[in-house]
């Protein structure tokens, strides 16, 4: 596998912002210029399975570049490009017109046409210049691409054939037109003839192959694209989905792009093809994630709880069962991601790829995920069978997570090739103290113990729902200690926060930061405690007015513009808003709700994986950070998180109950959620002036109209 894991540099900036167009089907990605091209030497290119296989494609008409018009986005895998070529000499205006139709998947296919607006036939020379590296989709993002292995370019009847041999990898790209292409080098020529007020039209097939196998293609030449496999599960996906009627219209437009991304974003296991589970985000990290997968599927809940379910089957198929230095992994570790790697052995979902365990979190998130699945009355037989992989789970935090037996969930990697930092904010800065001084592993991270405590509750609530009461006493001892633990170590009175983590002296890691407001979510912070938390967290040093920063303005590493050290990250802020509301935080929580809302009409709905923590005050529109996956997915999914924390709903299906006490903010006005899955059924809820009627909900389950106390170790 590429030396992705620790890379410490900076990503680049170029090419990568502005006009450019991303198209994303599983894990395949397009990104171009808005004529189309792939410009060589940018970060642009064909990506499939973490490979780039297309590093440059310029079309040329009589030896010129086109002149874009525009660009119509269709679903989230098709595009077409329109553009003129350029004007005949002695002429001011262009007569013939480009049109090219894109469709990304597994490959790639592209539906060339030239229209002749002219009263006369035009003569046109046509040529395609390509070319493709192979370099590992790490390599392109962090501007790194490095020549290796044995590169070929050969050509077939009206074909351009690319090899790349490496150690035991190989890889070809087969580029063909389905009439009167010649090929030469790494060029497609066609002389043709556009009749007068007509036109001309050709099919090009781009066909991806790996270890001597060739991907098949989603989209063929010759054949109707509905019919396709992303189109028809995308039109399934849009039936399927809740719908929201809502008279705020930022909201609407944040939840209808989230559906959207969200349907982009699902890859699918060739050997189980109705197992959804969703990638991190686009383009660069198209494929499954422990940590994001989990979070995102807790948020989707309402929506699709088949991600989910997904994603738990999938990480449990690969639950570690073996110490590993190299790969991190461990007996019972969730992974923290699958790649394709050069050279590597077929063992990742889709039946190739590298798996790597390094990350101190989606082990007990992983637990997490299954309980709140129990809550909600879903997928009961899959939660049975998945029940033993928790409690392998349970067994490497307790074995293996917490590393010196004190009770708290540490990391360190094993070898220099892994993560430095394995919580979420998981760049080599993201965890410093006051100072700016980086902290020394192993580091306990406040947010785990959060959820290693959550994990723990979880686990004994299934206990106790099967009668096995030892079980669910031990749980609930594990929970209570971290809990005591947690409080009286990670607690800075005089600072009135909570460390950001313990380093490897166990000193606590004293910089004012968002981390904790994760743990209001888990419920592991003493009631006490909180209203100073939810004061920090609103406070001007953290948020800017469009949300909560990762990291403090008065902080030594503070840095608006940095990854993890300033910026603003939509699904920390819904985290921390759902855990505001836990704490019964309204206020607060609506906040931050109605901040990310505006924020998100001013990306047109879209909400980045992150933005820049400049103040509102500063800058009248949110910042953008240059690098961030768009769509990605726990910030597609943080509106809907942020409607369900607004709606304060919290099903606990096993005790037939189900709360349900909306607070919405004024300006978000009437709002009706049809189509919620729960219990096994679907529910709809509508909320007018704060009162809520709820239509479909099961005889057996008994909706109670007051917020849930959050702090209960019982549902009664």
């Amino acid at each position: 596998m590429a030396d992705a894991w620790n890379f410490a540099g900076s990503p680049p900036v170029s090419g990568l912002t502005g006009s450019n167009v991303t198209l994303v089907e599983g894990s395949s990605f397009c990104i171009s210029a808005p004529t189309g091209d792939i410009d060589p030497g940018s970060a642009q290119g064909l990506f499939c399975r973490d490979t780039r296989f297309l590093s440059c494609l310029q079309l040329r008409i009589n030896g010129e570049p086109q002149q874009p018009l525009t660009v119509m986005l269709g679903d989230p895998f098709s595009a077409t490009f329109i553009s003129r070529a350029r004007p005949v000499a002695g002429r001011a205006d262009s007569t013939l017109l480009v049109v090219r139709r894109r469709f990304v998947g597994d490959g790639m296919r592209e539906d060339l046409v030239l229209r002749n607006l002219a009263l006369e036939p035009a003569a046109c020379s046509i040529t395609i210049t390509l070319d493709a590296d192979f370099s590992h989709v790490f390599e392109v993002k962090e501007g790194r691409v490095v020549s290796r292995g044995t590169h070929t370019v050969g050509q077939e009847a009206g074909a351009v054939v690319f090899g790349y041999q490496w150690m035991d990898t190989s890889r070809g790209l087969r580029v063909s037109v389905d009439e009167g292409a010649v090929a030469a080098g790494g060029v497609l020529s066609l002389q043709v003839v556009v009749p007068a007020r007509g036109e001309w039209a050709s099919c090009i097939q781009y066909v991806a192959e790996m270890d001597g196998r060739p991907l098949d293609p989603r989209h063929r030449c010759g054949q109707p694209i509905e019919s396709s496999t992303p189109a028809r599960r995308l039109q399934q996906w849009r039936r399927a989905t809740p719908m929201v009627e809502t008279t705020h219209e930022g909201l609407s437009a944040a939840l209808k792009r989230s559906e959207e991304d969200l349907g982009a974003l699902r890859i699918f296991d060739p050997e189980y093809p109705d197992r959804a589970v969703v990638a991190a985000g686009a383009p660069w990290f198209m494929t499954l994630f422990g940590r994001d997968s989990l979070i995102t599927s807790w948020m989707t809940l309402p929506v699709d709880p088949s991600l989910a379910v997904g994603t738990l089957q999938t990480l449990a198929r690969y639950q570690g069962s073996r110490v590993d230095p190299l790969s991190e992994e461990e007996p019972g570790r969730i992974l923290h991601e699958t790649r394709w790697g050069t050279g590597s052995t077929p063992v990742g979902p889709g039946a190739g790829g590298d798996l790597y365990y390094g990350t101190a979190d989606a082990t007990p998130l992983f637990v997490m995920l299954l309980g709140e699945l129990r809550r909600w009355g879903l997928a009961r037989e899959v939660v049975d069978e998945l029940l033993p992989h928790a409690d392998r789970a349970l067994e490497w935090i307790i074995d293996h997570g917490d590393r010196d037996g004190d009770g708290f969930v540490e990391y360190q990697r094993a070898t220099d090739r892994g993560l430095v930092n394995q919580g979420w904010k998981d760049s080599w800065d993201g965890i410093n103290f006051a100072s700016g001084r980086l902290a020394e592993p192993p580091i306990a991270l406040s947010e785990v113990q959060g959820y290693t405590y959550a994990a723990y509750m979880a686990r004994a609530h299934f206990a106790r729902e099967d009668g096995d009461d030892a079980t669910a006493a031990r749980f609930e001892t594990l929970a209570a200690k971290l809990k005591a633990a947690f409080n009286e170590q990670f607690w800075l009175e005089d600072k009135g926060w909570f460390a950001v983590g313990l380093d490897g002296d166990k000193a606590p890691i004293d910089s004012l930061a968002s981390n904790m407001g994760h743990c209001l979510w888990t419920g592991i912070i003493d009631p006490d405690k909180a209203p100073r938390v939810a004061e920090h967290l609103l406070s001007p040093e953290m948020f800017t007015g469009w949300g909560i920063r990762t990291l403090a303005t008065t902080m030594g590493a503070y840095n608006p513009m940095s990854y993890h050290n300033g910026s603003v990250w939509p699904h920390d802020n819904a985290i921390i808003a759902a855990g505001l509301m836990r704490y019964g935080f309204v206020e607060e929580a609506q906040a931050v709700a109605v901040g990310l809302l505006e924020a998100a009409t001013a990306f047109d709905g879209r909400l980045p994986e992150l933005f820049c923590g400049f103040d509102r005050h500063e800058f009248p529109v949110p910042v953008g950070y240059p690098t961030s996956c768009s769509p990605q997915a726990w910030a597609a999914a943080t509106p809907f998180s942020l409607l369900r924390t607004l709606l304060r709903m919290e099903p606990w299906v096993p005790w037939g109950k189900l709360w349900l006490a909306p607070d919405l903010p004024a300006e978000l006005g009437d709002l009706t959620m049809d189509n919620i899955p729960l219990a096994g059924t679907r529910i709809s809820v509508s909320v007018t002036a704060n009162r809520v009627t709820v239509e479909g909900l099961p005889p057996d389950i008994e909706l109670v109209q007051v917020p849930r106390h959050p702090l209960a170790a019982a549902a009664r």
